[in-house]
């Protein structure tokens, strides 16, 4: 297996290089070469197994070699022996025949789905950098979740120097505590002055400064990373297995996804191109409805980000649809490039109508206001008893329209953060204040450290620069 950037100026990369780069330097994103394909008879195999063991066997042929197969089962199963629910991705049906299913992705130590990634990231980084005899400098931009996951998995690791940039009063309390509350000395939260747009445009600025990048050996750890894909398309594997043995056998099923930065929903697609009988994928959106607004009119144009109950889909930067773009557009690399270029320049760009149709021909999208958001959260709670943090209520809420108007499949929604993450939204909305697990109970009594910092390249660039003399 080898990589190639979704920009066409880099090709033959494998994993090891893939992992630590991050961004390619011509500012594309890494994909595969081509997809790794299971047939019917592999995916029928993966039901029954643990969590732990899916996953190692779907993402085996994206390490092309780079390590030794026992010793990636070993680590995987590493990476999740210690997530609280034996399940580690439980499913739930939320109605009687079995059509609609919520699927918790929260049950990490962070409590959001990032962790199904970035844990098992984080002993990437270790294992490469240890063989390599390196260190690198991780910095990364956060909408709330990516943060917390990011600094619990690379904490007090010797190879790893971290700075996370948050937007300054955006995301949820816990969100910032589980992040600023980390001692470990090699981790530092920067407060940005703006929206999580600004931050994530700024790390992807320093990674195309190369006298920088190079300089403290820059490494990501955002989705535009391949290694936060490549892992979360497991989790579509063993939903699909799940469901499919519910049902007596392997079945075609849809999934809901909560969508911002479309790296969630990417993974998806991924499992597709894979093998996976996927019928559709449906983006749920909040009011910063950028993807919605692609999908019904081929037009991708940024607006304001206004702030919601859901602040991690408070994005107008899909940084992970380039890599989808690229396979719509043929892999052609130089149509990409000037399509971001374009986009880069104007904040807009449109595509032609056979790659609309052919998005069209798989994805599908809603949109939710806060007030609708809020409804959702109190109806499922009504109905079944579950808590739905506001995000999760979006990707609940996108299923049931989806199931409504189209039919179809088994649709499967994906819950990516757990409810206590945002008590205020939930009790509002249900009457329930949920209560944070034993491990994070005395959160918002620990001691805050971070730094505020104005939006500014320069500013960050400096800040870094500093830490690291």
């Amino acid at each position: 297996m080898k990589y190639i950037s979704s920009r066409g100026e880099a090709s033959g990369l494998s994993f090891d290089d893939v992992l630590l780069a991050g961004l390619a330097r011509d500012g594309g994103l890494f994909v595969p070469q081509s997809w790794p394909r299971f047939s019917k008879d592999d995916i029928r195999a993966l039901e029954g197994l643990s969590y732990a063991d899916v996953a190692a066997r779907v993402m085996a042929p994206y390490l092309g070699g780079c390590m030794d197969g026992d010793d990636f089962a070993a680590m995987t199963a590493e990476t999740y022996k210690d997530f609280d629910h034996p399940d580690v991705a439980p499913l739930k049906k939320l109605d009687e025949k079995g059509d609609l299913w919520l699927m918790e992705l929260f049950h990490g130590p962070t409590l959001a789905f990032k962790d199904y990634a970035l844990q098992l990231v984080g002993r990437l980084f270790d294992h490469v950098l240890k063989k390599r005899g390196q260190r690198l400098t991780i910095v990364g931009a956060t909408s709330g979740d990516t943060g917390s996951a990011a600094i619990e998995a690379c904490r007090d690791r010797d190879s790893l120097e971290v700075f996370i940039l948050h937007p300054k009063g955006r995301v949820s309390d816990v969100q910032r505590r589980q992040m600023t509350c980390v001692a470990s000395a090699n981790i530092h939260n920067l407060a940005v002055e703006g929206n999580f747009d600004d931050c994530q445009n700024m790390v992807k600025a320093l990674f195309n400064d190369e006298v920088f990048r190079d300089r403290y050996n820059l490494g990501a750890v955002n989705s535009i990373n391949w290694a936060r894909i490549m892992a979360q398309i497991a989790y579509y594997f063993v939903a699909a297995a799940k469901v499919g043995a519910a049902r007596g056998g392997v079945t075609p099923v849809s999934f809901a996804v909560p969508t911002g930065n479309f790296g969630n929903i990417f993974a998806g697609y991924a499992a597709r191109e894979m093998g996976l009988e996927i019928n559709r994928l449906v983006i749920g959106s909040n009011r910063n409805d950028i993807l919605y607004r692609f999908i019904q009119t081929g037009k991708m144009e940024t607006s304001a980000v206004r702030p919601t109950l859901s602040p991690s889909m408070d994005i107008q930067i899909s940084s992970n649809f380039e890599r989808l773009l690229f396979d719509l557009l043929g892999r052609d690399g130089a149509k990409v490039t000037a399509l971001m270029k374009q986009f880069a320049e104007t904040g807009r760009f449109e595509v032609e109508k056979e790659p609309l149709n052919a998005l069209r021909a798989l994805f599908t999208g809603y949109r939710f206001g806060d007030q609708e958001t809020k409804a959702e959260i109190k109806a499922v709670y009504e109905e079944t008893g579950a808590l739905l943090d506001p995000h999760s209520a979006v990707g609940a809420a996108a299923a049931k329209a989806a199931l409504k108007k189209e039919g179809g499949a088994p649709m499967i929604a994906l819950a990516t953060a757990h409810p206590a993450k945002f008590p205020d939204a939930v009790e509002e909305a249900a009457g329930i204040r949920p209560g944070l697990p034993p491990h994070l109970a005395d959160l918002l009594e620990r001691e805050e450290r971070f730094d505020d910092l104005p939006n500014d390249l320069d500013a960050i660039r400096g800040y870094i620069s500093g830490k690291l003399a």
